[in-house]
C-alpha cells in the first residue's frame, strides 16, 4: 500500500485512531508513551481557534477540531473519517489535499493537525493550503518530524512500512516547506516527535 493510503481506504485502523485521538483520558498517556508528546498542546492550539474566521480544516479526520459552525469546513480524503465527523456537523466535504476545490485566497485560516506526516508530498500539500488562504492568513498545525529520538524514528519507520504514513521529514525539513510557500512569521514548537507550526500568507506591499 502506497505511502498514506490507509487512510484513504481503511476503516479499523481509521476508527481505531479516531477514538484514541479523541478520548482525552486514553489521548494523553498513548502520545506520551508512543511520540514522547504532550497531547495538551494540541487542545490548547484548537481552542485557541477563532470561531469567527473561515476556517479550512483538512485533514478534519473525525472531527476532533471541527465546530459546528458554517464558518468552519471540515475537509478529509476518507468517508469513514467525514461519516465519524458529521457527528459534530455537517459542513464536510471529502476533497484531495493537493487539489482543493476552492478558489485561491478565501480561508482566514487553514488548520492541519497531525496530517502532514501521513502524505506522500507534504511539501505540494503546503503550497496548496497556502494558495487558498488570503493575505494575512495563518496556517496552523501539527506533524510528527523524523530524527528526534532513536525510538520514535524506529516506530516512524514501522508505520511508514504499514503505508499509515508518509516520508515526512526533520524539522529543517518542515521550515522548508513553509518558507519555500512564501509564508512568513513561521514559528515552530517541537514537543517529543511532534512539533506545532503556525505560519503567515503576507500581505501585498
Amino acid at each position: 500500500m502506497n505511502d498514506g493510503a490507509r487512510w484513504k481506504t481503511g476503516r479499523l485502523s481509521v476508527t481505531l485512531y479516531d477514538f484514541f485521538v479523541q478520548n482525552r483520558v486514553l489521548a494523553r498517556p498513548a502520545a506520551r508513551l508512543l511520540w514522547d508528546y504532550d497531547i495538551r498542546h494540541l487542545h490548547q492550539a484548537i481552542a485557541a481557534q477563532d470561531p469567527s474566521a473561515l476556517t479550512l480544516d483538512i485533514p478534519c479526520g473525525g472531527g476532533i477540531a471541527v465546530r459546528d459552525n458554517p464558518r468552519h469546513v471540515g475537509v478529509d480524503l476518507s468517508w469513514t473519517m467525514l461519516t465519524r465527523a458529521r457527528r459534530k456537523t455537517k459542513t464536510l466535504l471529502q476533497a484531495d489535499i493537493y487539489a482543493l476545490p476552492f478558489p485561491d485566497s478565501i480561508f482566514d485560516l487553514c488548520v492541519t493537525y497531525n496530517g502532514l506526516h501521513c502524505l506522500p508530498d507534504p511539501a505540494t500539500a503546503v503550497h496548496e493550503l497556502t494558495r487558498v488562504l488570503r493575505p494575512g492568513g495563518t496556517l496552523r498545525g501539527t506533524t510528527l518530524v523524523r530524527n528526534t529520538a532513536r525510538r520514535t524514528e524506529t516506530l516512524y519507520t514501522f508505520m511508514r512500512r504499514q503505508g499509515i504514513f508518509g516520508p515526512s521529514g526533520t524539522l529543517t525539513d518542515l521550515r522548508t516547506w513553509l518558507t519555500d510557500a512564501d509564508l512568513t512569521d513561521i514559528h515552530l514548537t517541537p514537543n517529543g516527535a511532534m512539533t506545532g507550526f503556525t505560519a503567515r500568507r503576507p500581505r501585498p506591499r
